[in-house]
């Protein structure tokens, strides 16, 4: 029996004062709650950013040496095994630029990727925009990518006080729109691959090993003139990192090939992919923690 007697902030006793009730449908993105939750988003990218930092011997110092390692192994098996033209571009500087690049894309996708494996005791415990945490993601590889990038500069300027050739254009202002595509490729092929792994675990395991076999589908290793077969060609141009990567190298050095068509596909893609893969999270994230 419910007391109906009115208590001292003037509520009848035994009645609620606050009803909090799932809603009856799902709106939109949920890009608006994120943004509301602006605050966390922050959080969540400061942690990522100190933990990658500790426990760790050279600290920052891992951030140089794994595209410089990177860019060794690829002088010596594609430059000098297999001589693999670089379109008379110095190999240290080609390969650094596609190495850069493909790091940051594959470490935000594979991030992306395991979610909700991730962050499964935290999503059981309390509730929260949970695009938050891929967002979180690749907003704090960002740092790792800047000072990747840092140490493509400084031997990019190191060869141009040597005297190359080299033909920066108004084309590397589309950088940030690289960047951005690149996010957003990520995010929305790893919200798709997070979702389905919430059934299909060993996608878990498969996922990877596709990351590492679509880097040699893209010009990373080679410039795209490379590909003569017309066929071959036109194939590689479906992958919408294609157009992203050679826009970079096209405008930092003024080789390759820049299509403002094949620019504007990758655009389309990216926006479609993200469309996708949020929408994909946003309906398993309701059943996640009854499949994980």
């Amino acid at each position: 029996m419910i007391d109906k007697d009115i208590n001292s902030t003037g509520v009848p006793n035994g009645t609620w004062t606050t009803v909090i009730s799932p809603k009856e449908r799902h709106r939109g993105l949920g890009l608006k709650e994120v943004w509301q939750k602006r605050y966390l988003l922050w959080l969540f990218v400061k942690r990522d950013i100190t933990v990658q930092f500790k426990q760790t011997i050279f600290g920052m110092g891992w951030y140089f040496i794994s595209p410089l390692f990177s860019t060794i192994i690829y002088m010596v098996v594609f430059g000098r095994i297999a001589s693999i033209p670089t379109d008379d571009i110095p190999q240290p500087i080609f390969y650094l630029s596609g190495v850069c690049l493909w790091e940051y894309f594959s470490l935000c996708l594979t991030s992306v990727s395991t979610t909700f494996q991730t962050n499964s005791g935290l999503f059981g415990k309390v509730y929260f925009p949970r695009l938050v945490t891929p967002l979180s993601v690749c907003i704090g590889k960002l740092f790792r990518f800047g000072l990747q990038l840092s140490t493509f500069v400084i031997v990019y300027i190191y060869f141009v006080l040597r005297g190359v050739h080299l033909c920066p254009n108004w084309y590397l202002l589309l950088f940030p729109v690289i960047v951005a595509c690149m996010i957003g490729i990520a995010m929305g092929l790893g919200l798709m691959v997070s979702s389905m792994t919430t059934k299909y675990k060993d996608l878990v395991n498969f996922f990877p090993t596709f990351v590492s076999l679509w880097m040699y589908a893209t010009p990373i290793v080679y410039p795209l003139s490379y590909v003569t077969n017309p066929t071959l060609h036109q194939v590689m141009l479906l992958n919408p990192m294609t157009p992203l990567v050679e826009a970079f190298k096209y405008g930092a050095f003024g080789a390759g090939s820049f299509s403002w068509m094949s620019f504007g596909y990758a655009v389309l893609c990216t926006i479609i992919l993200l469309v996708i893969g949020i929408a994909m999270f946003n309906r398993k994230q309701k059943f996640f923690i009854d499949t994980i």
